[in-house]
C-alpha cells in the first residue's frame, strides 16, 4: 500500500527501507501455501558428560618480580685457567677462586623492543691478605659485553644470560648467548675450591 505523497519526504530512508521488505516479506508469506509441517525428528540419545577443559595457563600480569629472575653468570680465574658458569638469583653470591660474585638485579627488554638486550648488576669483591676490596660494581651486558668491562688483571666476569617473564608475553626463549657449553653451576652448588 502506497504512503500518501505528503508523508513520504517525513520518512527516513531506513524506514523506507524497513517498510519495504516488510510488505514484500508479507506478499511472499501470503502467495505460497502452508507446507505440511514435517514430523519432528527423534531426540537425539543423551551424550555423556564431557570432562571439564583444562584451564589455561595462568595469565602473566606483571613482570618477573627482581627475587624471582635467573642470572647466568661466568667467570675465568686468568693465573689456573679455571673457568665456571653459575646460576644465580638476585641477593645470592657465589665465592670462586678469591673472589665473590653478588647478583643484585637483571632486566631484558620486553620481546616487543627491539634490540634486544640482557643485562645484569654485578658486584664482585676480590679477598687478598685476608682484606676484602671491591673491585667491581655495575651492569655487565649479555650481548655487548664491552659497554662496560670488568676489567682485573686475574679475573674476568660476564653475563651470559638474564631470564625474566613479562606481562601477556610468551615464555622468554634461550637467547643464542644463554646456550652454555659447560655445565652451570648453582649458587647452592658452589663451594671454595
Amino acid at each position: 500500500m502506497p504512503l500518501p505523497l505528503r508523508l513520504r519526504p517525513l520518512m527516513s530512508r531506513r524506514n523506507k527501507a524497513l517498510l519495504l521488505v516488510a510488505g514484500a516479506w508479507a506478499a511472499a508469506a501470503s502467495a505460497q501455501p502452508a507446507a505440511p509441517t514435517p514430523d519432528p525428528a527423534p531426540e537425539p540419545a543423551p551424550q555423556p558428560p564431557r570432562a571439564a577443559p583444562k584451564p589455561a595457563a595462568p595469565r602473566v600480569t606483571s613482570v618477573t618480580p627482581v627475587k624471582d629472575r635467573v642470572l647466568i653468570v661466568g667467570a675465568l680465574a686468568k693465573r689456573t685457567g679455571q673457568s665456571r658458569f653459575f646460576t644465580l638469583k638476585p641477593g645470592q653470591y657465589v665465592d670462586f677462586a678469591g673472589i665473590r660474585i653478588t647478583a643484585r638485579t637483571c632486566e631484558t627488554t620486553p620481546p616487543w623492543e627491539w634490540p634486544r638486550l640482557q643485562g645484569g648488576f654485578l658486584q664482585v669483591d676480590e679477598r687478598l691478605g685476608g682484606q676484602v676490596r671491591r673491585v667491581f660494581s655495575g651492569w655487565l651486558y649479555a650481548e655487548s659485553p664491552s659497554l662496560n668491562v670488568m676489567e682485573h688483571p686475574r679475573y674476568d666476569v660476564w653475563l651470559k644470560s638474564c631470564t625474566m617473564r613479562f606481562p601477556d608475553g610468551p615464555k622468554p626463549e634461550p637467547s643464542s648467548t644463554a646456550r652454555i657449553s659447560a655445565p652451570a653451576e648453582t649458587a647452592a652448588d658452589s663451594k671454595p675450591r
